[in-house]
C-alpha cells in the first residue's frame, strides 16, 4: 500500500471513529432524558442576560431561596421533598443554576463571579424582597461572596456541608488552559463528560460521598441525577470550569465582613464536617450550626424532616 493509500485509509478510519463517538454521545444524551423527570415539577423562567434560568416558586410567606450543590448532575431536585415542608413556613424559590439542570446551557467559561451577578440578579429581580438563601456544598461561596457585595438582598444564610475554606481558595494552575481546552473539545471532550457523568459513577458518588446509608438511596435519585447531568445543548462547559476551578473563589475577606445571621447544617457522617465548621467559626465567630443525624452530605435528600426541622429552629 503507498503512502497515499495509507493516508487515505487512516483519515476514513479516524472520520468513521469520530462519527461513531458523536452518534454515542447523542444517543447518551437522548437516553439519559427520556423519562422527564425533572419535567414533572411545573417550572418558571428567569430571562437572564446569559441565558433561561429555570426555577420554582412554592408556598407562602417570607422568601426562601435554596440553591443547589456544584456538582455536574446537581439541579434544583435535590430540594424536592424538603420544598414539601418549607412552603408551609415559606414562600420557596429553588433555582438551576445556568449549566444544571432545566437551566440553559450556554458554552462558556462558568466563573464564581457569574454565579453571584446570577444570584443577585435573581433575587432583585424574580423574588424582589430581601431574602433568606440555603446552599449546599461548594455553591456556599456564591452566597457568601453575593451577600458581601449586595448585603440588602440578603437575609438570613445557611450552608449545608459547605467546602473547607481551603477549598475554596483553590485557582486553576498552570496546566489548566490545557486541560480545559480538552474538555472543551467537541467530541473527545463530550466523550470523557459522559464518562464522569454515566449512571454508575453518579450511583457511587451517592453511595460513597452522599448518602450514609444506601438503604435510603432510591434508584429515582440516581435517574433523576443523571437526567439532569444530560440535558441542554451543552451540559459539559459547567462541568469543565469546575474542573478546572474556575468557579471557586478565596471567600474568607468576604465571610469576615457579614453581618448577617451564618448557619451551617452538617450531615453527622460528613467526613471532615466539624474541622470545617471551625474553620468558618474562626473567620466568623457569628457563626452557627447543627448537626443532622444519620446523614452524609445530601440530608435534604437522606432526611429531609430532620434537615427542615433544624432550618426552622435556626431561622425562628
Amino acid at each position: 500500500m503507498n503512502t497515499k493509500n495509507k493516508a487515505f485509509t487512516l483519515t476514513a478510519l479516524i472520520s468513521a471513529a469520530a462519527a461513531s463517538t458523536a452518534f454515542l454521545n447523542k444517543y447518551i444524551d437522548i437516553s439519559a432524558a427520556s423519562k422527564n423527570l425533572l419535567g414533572n415539577t411545573p417550572a418558571h423562567t428567569f430571562k437572564w442576560r446569559l441565558g433561561e434560568v429555570s426555577y420554582t416558586k412554592e408556598g407562602a410567606g417570607k422568601p426562601l431561596l435554596l440553591v443547589h450543590d456544584f456538582y455536574l448532575a446537581s439541579s434544583g431536585y435535590e430540594w424536592h421533598l424538603a420544598v414539601k415542608l418549607l412552603k408551609k413556613y415559606y414562600t420557596v424559590y429553588t433555582i438551576d443554576l445556568l449549566g444544571f439542570g432545566r437551566s440553559e446551557k450556554p458554552n462558556l467559561t462558568y466563573t464564581n463571579y457569574l454565579y453571584v451577578q446570577l444570584l443577585s440578579d435573581f433575587i432583585r429581580t424574580v423574588i424582589g424582597h430581601r431574602t433568606s438563601i440555603v446552599t449546599t456544598g461548594a455553591s456556599a461561596s456564591l452566597a457568601v461572596m453575593a451577600c458581601s457585595i449586595n448585603s440588602e438582598l440578603f437575609d438570613k444564610l445557611a450552608f449545608i456541608n459547605p467546602e473547607p475554606l481551603s477549598a475554596c481558595g483553590q485557582l486553576h494552575g498552570k496546566n489548566t488552559r490545557i486541560y480545559k481546552f480538552i474538555l472543551d473539545f467537541p467530541i473527545i471532550g463530550t466523550l470523557l463528560y459522559h464518562i464522569a457523568s454515566s449512571r454508575e459513577l453518579i450511583t457511587q458518588s451517592f453511595i460513597q460521598d452522599f448518602f450514609c446509608s444506601s438503604s435510603s438511596l432510591k434508584p429515582v435519585f440516581i435517574d433523576a441525577y443523571y437526567e439532569s447531568a444530560h440535558l441542554g445543548s451543552c451540559p459539559k462547559a459547567v462541568f469543565s470550569s469546575m474542573e478546572c476551578c474556575y468557579t471557586r473563589c478565596n471567600i474568607s475577606p468576604a465571610l469576615k465582613k457579614i453581618d448577617n445571621s451564618i448557619y451551617i447544617l452538617g450531615g453527622t457522617q460528613k467526613p471532615g464536617i466539624k474541622n470545617t465548621i471551625q474553620e468558618y467559626q474562626e473567620i466568623n465567630p457569628a457563626v452557627e450550626y447543627a448537626l443532622i443525624p444519620k446523614s452524609k452530605h445530601l440530608p435534604q435528600l437522606e432526611q429531609p424532616e430532620q434537615l427542615v426541622k433544624q432550618l426552622l429552629i435556626l431561622f425562628a
